[in-house]
């Protein structure tokens, strides 16, 4: 009987196949990495969108107003948008007293910047470095239930794509739209 001779790998095969898994490995990283970042972003943007829904139910209970102040802030090499939720006091807007969890305060990563839009009217972007003794909201969630309808856009600086949309209605419906468009009728 023949003896059957016994194959091994080649050097070139064995590089072959770790330069795939190294390949694959890295996608994969790369696609969680930015994943992670996406997820921030979407749990930011509703959670806006639940504390200003949740903002305008506690002014009409409360009596008195709500704002969305938004700043940019310096960091370093670069520059942030802020978000801060208001309350309007009897001489002067201040922090919330209640809710601090529901209206915490939002860093937005440096890489993300906002575009304001009131009653139909774009908002210039120095309207975000305004600053004053007492600064005032540039979104105000008033005690009467209203509030002028807007969008506040998301968009990637590098690229300029929009992230998501929060917009809001007349009567304070805020919702929160990834790159700005309704969900899918699989998704509701």
């Amino acid at each position: 009987m023949g003896r059957r001779r016994q194959r091994g790998f080649s050097l070139l095969e064995l590089l072959v196949t770790l330069f795939i898994v190294v390949l694959v490995t890295s996608l994969v990283t790369l696609n969680v990495g930015t994943g992670g970042a996406d997820y921030e972003m979407q749990g930011a943007v509703e959670g806006l969108a639940d504390s200003a829904n949740y903002g305008l139910d506690e002014a009409q209970f409360a009596g008195w107003d709500y704002g969305l102040l938004i700043t940019v802030e310096n960091e370093q090499g670069g520059s942030a948008f802020r978000l801060q939720w208001l309350e309007r006091g009897p001489d002067r807007w201040r922090e919330p007293l209640s809710g601090k969890d529901v209206f915490a305060e939002v860093m937005l990563p440096p890489d993300v910047e906002l575009q304001l839009e009131l009653d139909g009217i774009l908002q210039e972007q120095e309207i975000f470095t305004r600053f004053t003794e007492l600064p005032t909201p540039q979104i105000v969630l008033y005690a009467s239930g209203e509030t002028a309808p807007g969008v506040l856009d998301f968009i990637a600086t590098q690229s300029g794509d929009l992230l998501w949309r929060l917009e809001w209605d007349l009567l304070g419906n805020f919702r929160a739209l990834r790159r700005g468009e309704p969900p899918a009728e699989d998704d509701l």
